[in-house]
């Protein structure tokens, strides 16, 4: 079992228009096991939901190959510009996960994807909150993921997906089994709910969800592909 994690500090600060991902505690905890994995030099790295491109700077900054992929069209401009500024080369894909990249794998998968359980099952088509809903049990997504990763990922490739444990790490770690990868937790850090989570929480209650009413657990999964 992972024992907790100490949080590097915050990256350089890149460009954060409204209604793209802000890097967080998540974001910091992802960079630091993507840097720990050692990434051969010339690897192809798939970075899944983009955001502002922080993860595939990071990727590029230790040699990798980088695509990212994000569904925004602003999250793509986002990344392209902080990539542009930051010296490094990423291709920017606009599309649906592992659907911009039909037919390719990758050595690594790095994703950060939204993950917050909300009161509405359908996900937001737009606005802020399309970086972080991800349907009642905050598994839109990650399902989603876990399940391409296989047809993503080369022979011993890996996959890095950090999430909430509120969207049930347990699951997670069984899907990534079931698909036919070996899975663990490899991160984990207790962090203050934000203002998202807070504004939650008489719903959270009400779905079992709170173990602690103030504090979040974030993970960090580690699956390779046989």
């Amino acid at each position: 079992m992972a024992t907790e994690t100490r949080l590097s500090p915050a990256p350089a600060r890149l460009i954060a228009p409204p209604g793209v991902y802000r890097p967080q505690h998540d974001t910091r905890l992802l960079a630091q096991a993507l840097e720990r994995e050692g990434v051969a030099p010339r690897a192809e790295v798939l970075d899944l939901g983009t955001g502002t491109g922080a993860l595939a700077v990071a990727a590029a900054r230790l040699g990798a190959r980088v695509t990212a992929v994000d569904i925004s069209w602003r999250a793509v401009l986002t990344a392209h510009v902080n990539a542009r500024v930051a010296g490094q080369q990423v291709a920017v894909r606009h599309g649906d996960l592992t659907s911009a990249v039909p037919g390719r794998s990758f050595d690594l998968v790095v994703s950060n994807p939204p993950y917050v359980p909300s009161p509405v099952d359908r996900l937001p088509r737009r606005g802020p909150a399309r970086a972080w809903d991800a349907g009642r049990d905050g598994r839109a997504l990650v399902d989603r993921i876990c399940d391409a990763a296989p047809s993503a990922l080369r022979p011993s490739g890996v996959l890095l997906i950090v999430h909430s444990g509120l969207c049930d790490t347990e699951a997670t770690l069984a899907r990534l089994e079931k698909a036919g990868m070996t899975a663990s937790v490899t991160d984990r850090a207790v962090i203050p709910f934000g203002p998202v989570l807070r504004s939650r929480l008489p719903w959270l209650r009400r779905q079992g969800l709170l173990a602690d009413e103030g504090l979040e657990e974030v993970v960090v999964i580690r699956a390779e592909h046989a």
